[in-house]
């Protein structure tokens, strides 16, 4: 058995990572509820963009556009969201697995653009061919032109036919305790539904093809950011409970080392006691 400093130093460092642990917690739950806010504030403004865009598109059935038709998929392109740091639970290892199934369902080439520091080193431990030659940091506080660089740079690859088809590969944020790892299609554009609403009759200035040309990059980069916002909430809750339960583990880990404690020292007590009537005995004999 440890002796009782070993055991009251274990104590101690138990009861320091606790605290730290708790405090995490504390923290993530703050920064929870503010994206949290922001996220659902961003809902929307993603929707009416795309309400808009697709009255607009309604208004000419015959409106065609390289983002909005498929073609034959020969080369993918990946965007990986992830975190910066780690202390998040399995939030960043269950993007990785999701994601290398992905590539072993891909049979075509592919190149992977990443969001956020693990992504990224996990891309270059991989050996995987990477858009972004630098990290692209996740930051808590998410500015829209910290991902603007990257939608354009995909936008571009894909009129260019350097890749046919975009996906984004992320943690789709359910409630504090379930976060999903999923996919979306970025490109093409395949989820815009011809409206009801009937705005033939305005007349455009610029051209309908000409407002379409601009509301479709508005409308991709508004998504990706909307989907950043929901890997950024999944990763707060993620880490938020990766936090309470490395807590609740501390505090089960100083109870039973307190019970080991009290045993050793019963223990010690006792012996010391049968050394004192022992030795008394002797003198009396």
């Amino acid at each position: 058995m440890a002796s009782l400093r070993k055991i009251k130093k274990r104590i101690e460092a138990t009861k320091k990572t606790s605290q730290i642990t708790k405090a995490m917690n504390m923290v993530s739950a703050s920064k929870l509820r503010k994206v949290e806010k922001k996220f659902r504030a961003f809902q929307p403004i993603k929707a009416e963009v795309k309400r808009i865009l697709e009255e607009v598109i309604s208004s000419n059935p015959e409106t065609q556009h390289p983002l909005l038709d498929s073609r034959e998929i020969k080369k993918t392109g990946y965007i990986l969201i992830t975190s910066d740091r780690g202390l998040a639970g399995p939030y960043n290892n269950n993007i990785f697995k999701y994601f290398e199934t992905l590539l072993d369902d891909n049979e075509g080439e592919y190149i992977v653009g990443t969001i956020g520091y693990k992504a990224y080193r996990y891309c270059q431990k991989k050996g995987y061919k990477l858009l972004n030659k630098e990290v692209i940091n996740s930051r808590d506080e998410i500015k829209f032109i910290d991902f603007q660089a990257m939608s354009r740079a995909f936008i571009k690859l894909y009129l260019n036919k350097g890749v046919d088809k975009i996906v984004i590969v992320y943690t789709d944020y359910i409630n504090t305790l379930n976060q999903n790892v999923t996919e979306q299609i970025l490109l093409p554009i395949t989820n815009l539904i011809k409206s009801n609403v009937m705005v033939s009759n305005y007349v455009f200035e610029p051209s309908t093809d000409d407002v379409i040309d601009q509301l479709l990059p508005i409308y991709l980069e508004n998504t990706l950011y909307g989907i950043i916002l929901d890997a950024k909430t999944s990763e707060h809750a993620s880490r938020m409970t990766a936090m309470k339960n490395a807590t609740d583990n501390a505090n089960d880990v100083i109870k039973k080392q307190n019970l080991i404690y009290n045993r050793a020292r019963q223990a010690q007590i006792t012996i010391e006691l049968t050394d004192i009537i022992g030795g008394a005995n002797a003198v009396n004999n």
